[in-house]
């Protein structure tokens, strides 16, 4: 059972002391509800723009790391290109150089 503690002002107690304390708490229950609502409504709302920040900070670093490995596969694609490129080349001159040592 969660306990609740309230705290009063001196003058306050005083002027309730011998009143229906349970008669206040029922008529004054519904403005705690509203209250306690509205708190977490507003908790909420900030929770959901934290997160909505968030979101966008992960979009724009997905982004970045799509055009990053876009930019790599490319590079990539120019390397392979390439070695195959020495690769012909360098098995030409082996042809060559096998020619030239047996001619």
């Amino acid at each position: 059972m969660s306990e609740i503690i309230i705290v009063l002002s001196k003058e306050r107690f005083k002027a309730l002391k011998g009143g229906d304390i349970n008669a206040l708490l029922k008529e004054n229950l519904p403005k705690v509800e509203e209250t306690l609502i509205a708190e977490r409504e507003n908790t909420l709302q900030e929770k959901i723009a934290k997160l909505e920040e968030k979101l966008q900070e992960m979009g724009s670093e997905i982004e970045e790391l799509r055009e990053f490995y876009e930019k790599a596969l490319r590079n990539k694609e120019l390397m392979m290109a390439e070695r195959e490129r020495l690769r012909r080349e360098n098995a030409e001159l082996r042809k060559r150089a096998k020619e030239r040592g047996e001619g």
